[in-house]
């Protein structure tokens, strides 16, 4: 059984005089190998003189490029769109023979095609140490994964954050805290370190109050609520992208 949310995000801004808007890139549609069905999608922009192209990036996401040809004392971008909640298990996959079990090596041409999500940034002293504390005992694959996001999840302090950027790994480690973005960077870099391909994902989390009180273990939310959110993918041979949500274990 599922269920069908609609969500409307504006983003507005009010000028004091008119201005000249540059290009804008829009990217607020979400990716098509999602596996959350959008069942309808609607974006509306003002001023409506503008001239809009849809591109794809290589990696296959939607970006909406906006020209203005004429001075404008507001800019609003309003998405409307319906998504099909639907319970599924998440590990309903297969993995190639030889990614069963950590650690595990890509094939050459594995490697290849992964590359840019293997790159890394420069070692610092705290993110050092806790990589270097990460048991690296073989077991399988989705237990090492599953047991590393909870870990992260546990070390890390949500935190709500206004200001824009993501933290360097490290800053987020010395402080122990950060915000969706902040833990899915550090995740990322955590995992291309271990020799994980890994990259940052954007979208939305919506969360729904439950029908019923759960008899084992907690319930979720107490409100329906939805908000923009930031998590990590990884490249599991046989099963392809994989998240993985640091902030909510």
């Amino acid at each position: 059984m599922s269920i069908h949310v609609a969500l409307n995000h504006v983003t507005h801004y009010r000028y004091d005089r008119a201005i000249d808007v540059g290009p804008q890139v829009v990217r607020l549609r979400p990716a098509p190998h999602s596996r959350t069905r959008v069942l309808s999608y609607a974006l509306k922009v003002s001023p409506a003189q503008h001239f809009i192209n849809w591109q794809q990036d290589p990696q296959g996401n939607y970006l909406a490029r906006l020209v203005f040809p004429e001075k404008a004392t507001e800019l609003r971008i309003e998405v409307d769109l319906v998504a099909e909640i639907a319970v599924f298990n998440p590990f309903d996959f297969f993995l190639e023979p030889h990614a069963q079990q950590m650690p595990f090596a890509y094939t050459d041409e594995e490697q290849h095609e992964l590359a840019p999500y293997l790159e890394t940034l420069a070692l610092t002293p705290r993110f050092q140490a806790y990589l270097d504390g990460i048991d690296r005992t073989p077991i399988p694959s989705i237990d090492f994964l599953v047991r590393l996001n909870q870990q992260l999840s546990q070390d890390i302090r949500y935190l709500l954050r206004m200001e824009p950027g993501v933290q360097t790994p490290e800053h987020t480690l010395l402080t122990g805290a950060g915000s969706c973005r902040d833990s899915a960077w550090l995740l990322v870099q955590l995992m291309r370190r271990l020799g994980i391909a890994a990259r940052f994902v954007s979208g939305y989390l919506i969360q729904l109050v439950a029908d019923e009180q759960a008899l084992d273990g907690p319930s979720g939310t107490d409100v329906d609520f939805t908000d923009l959110h930031a998590w990590c993918e990884v490249y599991l041979p046989g099963a392809g992208w994989i998240g993985l949500d640091a902030t909510s274990d």
